[in-house]
């Protein structure tokens, strides 16, 4: 009489052909995974199929077309910069000798009746000209105004008695802007408080 206890032959082949998923590593069942997903693309009808690389082109499009535009917007915003300030260094060192003409037209102003005068005010209108057609401004200083290291340049410190300490009390050189850009601060001279004199020690006549 033959024991049902006794395992099947089949059975015990089975058993002996499992493989524990604990002992394997990630990267197997990693492959595994990608494995039966390419398989199971395989196995997709051919309309099926189709649909699934027409999808897949359209995103490989849009993002193609996305990168694209944004390199166009980002070249037209570098070749507009590099317009716009592509003079920066020519003018940078046209603004020593706009000084110096400066300087010779306030002498110039005591004969305001000469011809040299007349002819040096029509030069500084072409220079004015010139410059706001270049985008280059003044960087307005008022007196009195507070000190701002992002826009002036501060020469030295004075004592005031009429402003209070850290305000704008003379410019010695003007700024100037190039667009929204600073290309060169204000020389300023910035009031201090003025220090306090000693107090007078009083002597007593005894014991002098």
């Amino acid at each position: 009489m033959q024991n049902d206890t006794e395992p099947k032959a089949d059975t015990v082949e089975d058993t002996e052909n499992v493989v524990d998923d604990s002992e394997k590593t990630i990267d197997e069942i990693n492959e595994e995974i990608e494995a039966e997903l390419e398989q199971a693309a395989e196995e997709l009808d051919p309309q099926q199929q189709l649909e699934a690389d027409l999808l897949k082109w359209k995103e490989t499009a849009m993002r193609s077309a996305a990168d694209l535009e944004n390199f166009r917007k980002r070249s037209t915003r570098e070749r507009a910069e590099a317009i716009k300030f592509g003079n920066q260094r020519l003018i940078e060192e046209l603004l020593p000798v706009i000084d110096n003409f400066t300087m010779g037209m306030m002498a110039a102003e005591q004969e305001s009746g000469s011809m040299i005068y007349m002819g040096m005010k029509m030069v500084q209108a072409q220079i004015e000209g010139f410059l706001e057609s270049q985008g280059v401004k003044e960087a307005v200083t008022q007196i009195g105004a507070d000190f701002d290291p992002n826009i002036h340049d501060a020469m030295s410190q004075e004592e005031s008695d009429e402003f209070e300490e850290g305000k704008i009390i003379r410019v010695m050189r003007k700024g100037y802007l190039l667009g929204d850009r600073l290309i060169r601060p204000a020389n300023v001279v910035v009031s201090k408080k003025a220090e306090e004199a000693p107090e007078a020690i009083e002597v007593d006549s005894e014991d002098a």
